[in-house]
């Protein structure tokens, strides 16, 4: 992952890799087939890790009111990526500058990981509509709009300093909390 953060996919080498795993290159092949393969893993790995954090946060947050849950998966979801910049790094490129070859199978993988995504934030939607705690929209709505909110967030990062990302952070949510809750 390091690597491929760093370098992108097509900049990264398997012998690099090999190097910097401590092996010869032919030995990579004893786990994985090729450099795709490889590549897919360590994305799959990131994408199972950030399904498992959404999941703890979520539980952690169940108890919630609507807005705390929605600026707490926002608010902490921006922290887990600016605690572990490779990681962030390695996911604006992976889904911003993929790789030509690989750029379908990763948007196939991309959607598939946000569908069980937007399963959870839908079901805090719905339950925040269906209480009166926000305006009666749409759902698909509120989450193209929600999705917009974190996918920006996550691109400020790479712009602003922490402190002045969470200031801008704080003020955006705000922004779009007021027009949402009643």
């Amino acid at each position: 992952m390091k690597l491929f953060s760093v370098h992108g996919y097509e900049g990264t080498p398997l012998s690099a890799i090999a190097k910097e795993v401590g092996i010869k290159t032919p030995s990579l092949y004893a786990h994985f087939e090729s450099k795709e393969k490889l590549y897919f893993a360590v994305y799959e790995e990131v994408q199972a890790e950030h399904v498992r954090r959404l999941e703890a946060l979520i539980d952690s947050v169940r108890e919630e009111n609507t807005g705390t849950k929605l600026y707490t998966i926002l608010s902490e979801t921006c922290r887990n990526y600016l605690l572990d910049e490779e990681k962030a790094a390695f996911l604006k490129r992976a889904m911003l500058f993929p790789p030509s070859s690989l750029q379908d199978e990763l948007q196939q993988r991309f959607m598939d990981a946000e569908k069980r995504q937007t399963a959870v934030y839908r079901g805090i939607f719905e339950a925040a509509i269906e209480e009166g705690s926000i305006a009666g929209r749409d759902a698909d709505d509120l989450l193209a709009a929600y999705y917009c909110l974190l996918d920006g967030s996550f691109v400020q990062m790479f712009y602003y300093g922490p402190d002045q990302f969470r200031q801008r952070l704080h003020s955006v949510w705000s922004i779009f909390w007021e027009g949402i809750a009643r």
